[in-house]
């Protein structure tokens, strides 16, 4: 497995020759969130910016502009003026080595997919809504459109709470009556059959095989809640039954459990699938709700990386807070003793077995997984209101899922052959 390895910049004072423009990330940012689509918006229209990392909450540098100061005020991002002697001095204390801190550049807005299905309301999920509110571009794709080849269009990948193991959320038990859960069922049936699968798990692992080789081919995949470990168990099950009848139309392989295939995962292994179809949960790898206790309590917090030797996870956890409030989902947390020790930890709830976000890579590509829904929404319930993000602007939760929007626009090194 190739580790991805980023260019850190050792940049000539010679050639400093201008005003740069300061996004400073810190607690005095007026709008955290915004602030990354202005990066992204920058990137885009072909300037090139330095994320420094660990500096003032992982700051942006970007060449000054009339246009980019006043889109800035227009979105009420908060930045600073820096004169070309200022950025000289501003590099060598990053680059120091007395400081846990580093440039990286960024050269080339990545293309974004978003997996969703055609009922999809950007509200349904925590990603597609910070990207609507930070105005970073995106593009729809579900199952019909990952299986005839489109991935290749796009650097990065989200994956929309989707139950990648054919089990419809595992909601049978509470909802098989109620019309959203109908219709739901019947799409997926009814996009099956058009793709020429007999069930719906057979189509859904096809989608979660393609989407591994897009990453093993250089892509970047980010998932959240359900979308994180209904992946590994679709992998882990690819030549096994073991879902019930209510599902798929015949009754589960009694022995499943011991047929599972941890080689075929990203993150996780030695986990126990929970095959009882009444109970909503898809195996042991996610934390329980009485594990957690007192919502009072629930806080994850980041682990501190070196900024010039693991500049990716460095970049991942860039925030202005170093502890963040929790949040739950049908996944909520992940359980440290089922994750693979290749896997970086980037948070998790100190004192505990419980992981909140990690990273890892496979082949030359890499996939973040986050627990949880909704990091303003501490229990998002079915039917619940939209989070209304001009209200948590500065969210420490979402910027965790902004920093892996960025990240796979930095400048990789090339590798030999």
């Amino acid at each position: 497995m190739k580790q991805i390895k980023y260019l850190i910049f050792i940049i000539p004072i010679l050639l400093y020759g201008q005003n740069k423009i300061l996004i400073y990330m810190d607690f005095e940012q007026t709008d955290h969130l915004k602030a990354y689509g202005i990066t992204y918006s920058a990137l885009k229209d072909g300037a090139i910016a330095d994320w420094l990392l660990n500096y003032r909450g992982g700051s942006f540098l970007i060449d000054y502009s009339e246009e980019l100061a006043l889109k800035c005020r227009l979105k009420n991002v908060s930045f600073e003026v820096v004169t070309s002697q200022q950025v000289v001095d501003l590099y060598a204390l990053v680059q120091s080595e007395e400081q846990n801190m580093e440039v990286v550049r960024l050269e080339k807005a990545p293309n974004i997919g978003v997996y969703v299905p055609s009922t999809f309301d950007p509200w349904d999920d925590a990603v597609t809504l910070v990207l609507e509110y930070a105005e970073v571009p995106y593009d729809k794709l579900w199952i019909e459109e990952i299986l005839r080849g489109d991935l290749e269009k796009y650097d990065w990948l989200h994956l929309h709470h989707e139950d990648f193991t054919g089990q419809y959320g595992k909601f049978y038990a509470s909802f098989y009556n109620a019309q959203w859960y109908i219709d739901q069922q019947l799409q997926y049936e009814n996009q099956a059959k058009k793709l020429g699968f007999k069930k719906v798990s057979e189509m859904l692992l096809a989608v979660v095989l393609t989407i591994k080789q897009y990453v093993g081919q250089g892509g970047f995949l980010f998932a959240m809640c359900s979308a994180t470990d209904a992946f590994d168990i679709s992998l882990s099950a690819h030549n096994v039954d073991f879902i019930e009848k209510m599902y798929d139309g015949d009754a589960a392989d009694p022995d499943a459990q011991k047929k599972l295939d941890f080689n075929n995962t990203f993150a996780f292994e030695n986990f126990k699938l929970e095959m009882n179809p009444m109970i909503y949960e898809y195996s042991n790898i996610d934390i329980l709700p009485h594990e957690i206790g007192n919502q009072n309590n629930d806080y994850f917090t980041l682990f501190e990386f070196s900024a010039k030797y693991d500049p990716v996870p460095t970049m991942l956890i860039q925030n202005h807070v170093g502890i963040i409030k929790g949040f739950m989902g049908q996944t909520t947390m992940f359980r440290k003793s089922v994750i693979k020790k290749s896997v970086y930890i980037l948070a998790e709830r100190a004192g505990t077995d419980q992981v909140k976000y990690i990273h890892g890579n496979y082949g030359r590509g890499t996939f973040t997984f986050y627990g949880g829904h909704d990091p303003e929404d501490y229990q998002h319930l079915v039917g619940d209101p939209p989070t209304e993000l001009d209200i948590h602007k500065n969210s420490p939760g979402y910027r965790l899922i902004l920093n892996n929007i960025l990240y796979p626009a930095a400048k990789k090194k090339k590798q030999k052959t």
